[in-house]
């Protein structure tokens, strides 16, 4: 994939913004992916992140359980390992995790669809250390919908109203080391649910995004880049002119079985309450609209949710 997938440097958003634009929203049309290099997350707030994390998925089972939110979706806090299932799978994914979601004020308009967050009490910062990433990567998130908006003629500002208190979510992943003979994958072929997704790199390999000739391309990030995609919620509003590309993270080989993965995607959301409905620009008579009726952001979201067994 490094042969034809070329990393777009952020500092172009900043230097040169139309350049950037055509760039990563062309890498966005051809692969529903790209890669950013350079993307300026600080490492202090990346390394604080991720430690909080490592820490807690070193906990005993039974403490981690406890934070474990009953009929919740998943939408905060901990996920055991062995519950998230790839839509259309059989076998569940061999990884746990924790979401973390917007702080709301009380009494805000979308606290109905977005529950307060869990934070861990064994582990000192924690809820400082996610927020702080958390922001990080919300401004980052709309500094990249801007080039898309850009790339598809839009006004540079168009999703920041959409988005600007989305019910968007930092995933923060552990895939266990692999016992010999594990069944299933750690992370199913699926297709993300949200607008755009920012990831982290992994400290180990297994990313693989299916292109559109039926081949499994390896997704190995440069230090110092995120991968971004498509979101099924962006797919629908262009029309599939930006595709959701199927993705996975196949197991490891043999020899590095042992050790444990970690990574941490970003999944940028409308508001619950935006309609998604067709671009004008991005649907005619030679691409007709498959999304003729709208649809909440909310309620796309729980159908998705159904289908991937946490709900």
């Amino acid at each position: 994939m490094s042969k034809t997938l070329e990393p777009v440097s952020y500092t172009l958003a900043r230097s040169d913004p139309q350049a950037f634009a055509r760039a990563f929203g062309s890498s966005f049309e051809r692969y529903g992916f790209a890669v950013v290099s350079d993307h300026g997350l600080p490492q202090p707030l990346i390394e604080g992140c991720l430690d909080s994390f490592r820490r807690f998925f070193a906990l005993p089972d039974e403490v981690k359980r406890r934070y474990h939110v009953q009929g919740g979706g998943g939408a905060r806090g901990y996920t055991p390992f062995g519950v998230e299932t790839a839509k259309g799978a059989t076998e569940v994914d061999l990884k746990e995790f924790w979401h973390v979601g917007r702080e709301l004020p009380p009494g805000h308009r979308y606290g109905p669809f977005m529950p307060p967050n869990v934070w861990v009490d064994e582990i000192e910062g924690f809820r400082d250390h996610v927020l702080a990433l958390f922001g990080a990567f919300d401004a980052m998130g709309r500094d990249l919908l801007a080039a898309i908006a850009t790339h598809l003629g839009l006004d540079t500002r168009w999703f920041d109203e959409p988005t600007d208190e989305g019910n968007s979510v930092l995933r923060v992943i552990h895939y266990p080391p692999l016992p010999p003979g594990a069944r299933g994958q750690r992370a199913g072929a699926h297709e993300d649910i949200n607008v755009i997704t920012l990831l982290l790199g992994a400290d180990e390999a297994g990313l693989q995004v299916l292109d559109r000739d039926g081949q499994w391309l390896d997704v190995n990030p440069p230090p110092g880049s995120l991968v971004c995609n498509v979101g099924d919620m962006l797919q629908r509003l262009t029309n599939h002119v930006l595709p959701s590309t199927t993705h996975r993270v196949v197991n490891p080989p043999p020899e590095r079985a042992h050790r444990p993965r970690y990574s941490m995607p970003f999944f940028l959301h409308f508001n619950p309450d935006f309609e998604i409905r067709t671009l004008p620009g991005c649907a005619g008579p030679a691409r007709p609209d498959r999304y003729p009726e709208p649809i909440t952001a909310d309620e796309y979201l729980q159908q998705r949710l159904r289908e991937i067994k946490l709900l």
